[in-house]
């Protein structure tokens, strides 16, 4: 292991920023922190204001690791101990610096910090505590702030930094305890799910808390801001690595969905693997990294987080693995063709959210709207209803768009098209390319001294 950490801090910098490009889990704040007097920074609900790679992966935070050095030796990673790769390591006081000269220059809008496994959990645990102590009190830094929490690192370290950060999370890395034996061998089950417990935990506690000294500001007619740290605010979130072990589609959206029930989770990240080791003990991947296997799940996992899908509604046994074709949406209505089609005027919310092509946005405006009167076709486009999915489900005022006939196959057919681009686009015309830091941007100088330039 090459370990040199006599480098500028934007050396450092493109070694961590690429050694951090595979973490996925990139989220908008959620969060209501607001500036204090003095301070910089604000964070707001939906205030993280993000870029998209074609491939869906977020790039407006600064993402970087605190060191890419680690002791432990999983078989997926780029970073795991084996291999021989520079390595160098941050200080809390260099990672402040980064942060708060890119905020102010206004190419980011919070951090992301994540960490390999330097000497023992709760020493790099202890690090990533100091870095974000020093942002939020030394620097007065009030943005968005999302920290990686490290498994088996202590309770006690787990709580102190949840006061610091807006969201944690904890990798779930992969979906069964068999794939962490084979792949992972340093972690397992519990060293992830034990920390995800008691962040739930806090959260919960830290929500009671504020809906009391709400009610007891009610109560006494007062307005009352508090100035106490508010334990990790904005939730946490977990990632999936996607084709890295055997298991279905049906496997992974159950898994999915007992985190959310089970942890509170407010995001789980589905990661298409890809072989960065070349390692044979790992799946081959020269056809490419299984990005539309990833979308699917995408797909899925907003299905059941805000159209009240469950997880064996859209798979099952004897059905494991998503449509290649066909969206989730899509491929559950065709296989439940007996309750449609639905007439928009009469059926209730629950029922349009199942509708292919109408979403909860334009669900809402249906709801609304036909209070005022029936509603057409016409009607439904302008609300942002995607009549070319839809009409093949909906009657408006009993008559359908097109004469269509109610037939698996016949719109199988119609529907594939549609989705067919999507396919070949993700499987045959695009190449994976990971982001970095330095993609779009020339940056020249040292940090530690002046700024010679840093043009975008």
């Amino acid at each position: 292991m090459l370990i040199n950490n006599d480098l500028s801090i934007m050396e450092k910098l493109e070694i961590l920023s690429m050694a951090a490009k595979y973490d996925v889990a990139c989220t908008s704040s959620g969060s209501n922190r607001k500036n204090d007097m003095g301070g910089i920074g604000n964070t707001v609900s939906c205030g993280i204001c993000h870029s998209f790679a074609a491939d869906g992966r977020c790039i407006s935070l600064l993402k970087i690791l605190m060191t890419n050095e680690c002791i432990f030796n999983c078989k997926y990673c780029i970073n795991r101990a084996d291999n021989d790769v520079l390595r160098t390591t941050f200080t809390p006081e260099e990672i402040c610096t980064l942060t708060m000269e890119f905020y102010r220059r206004n190419y980011i809008e919070g951090l992301f910090l994540s960490s390999g496994i330097l000497k023992s959990p709760d020493y790099t645990m202890e690090k990533l505590l100091e870095t974000v102590r020093l942002l939020r009190e030394v620097y007065g830094f009030n943005g968005y702030i999302h920290v990686k929490g490290i498994p088996g690192a202590s309770m006690d370290m787990i709580n102190k930094i949840g006061f610091y950060t807006d969201r944690m999370s904890i990798n779930l890395e992969l979906p069964t305890s068999e794939g962490l034996k084979s792949l992972a061998p340093h972690k397992s089950r519990k060293s992830i799910l034990t920390p995800m417990k008691q962040i739930q935990k806090g959260i919960e506690a830290a929500q009671i808390e504020q809906k009391n000294q709400l009610v007891a500001a009610r109560s006494t007619a007062l307005s009352v801001r508090s100035k106490e740290k508010v334990f990790v605010p904005a939730g946490q979130s977990t990632q999936m690595i996607i084709g890295a072990t055997p298991e279905t589609d049906y496997h992974i959206t159950a898994v999915a969905e007992a985190l959310y029930k089970n942890y509170g989770l407010k995001r789980v990240f589905y990661s298409a693997f890809i072989n960065v080791n070349e390692d044979s003990s790992l799946p081959d991947t020269q056809a490419g990294p299984p990005l539309l296997r990833e979308h699917r799940l995408y797909q899925a996992d907003f299905l059941m987080r805000f159209y009240g899908f469950e997880a064996k509604e859209l798979l099952s046994e004897e059905r494991p693995n998503f449509n290649v074709l066909l969206d989730p949406k899509c491929d559950w209505a065709l296989r439940n063709l007996s309750i449609f089609p639905v007439e928009v005027n009469r059926a209730d919310y629950a029922t349009l959210l199942r509708v292919p092509g109408i979403g909860v946005t334009s669900a809402k405006r249906i709801i609304k709207a036909r209070r005022f009167g029936k509603l057409d076709f016409y009607d439904l486009k302008k609300m942002g209803v995607v009549l070319k999915r839809a009409l093949y489900f909906i009657t408006c005022q009993g008559r359908m768009m097109y004469n269509t006939k109610m037939d698996e196959n016949y719109i199988t057919n119609a529907l594939v098209g549609l989705d067919y681009k999507l396919k070949y686009q993700l499987e045959d015309h695009q190449s994976y390319k990971q982001l970095s830091l330095f993609d779009d941007y020339n940056f020249g100088g040292d940090m530690n001294g002046q700024y010679n330039s840093m043009c975008v």
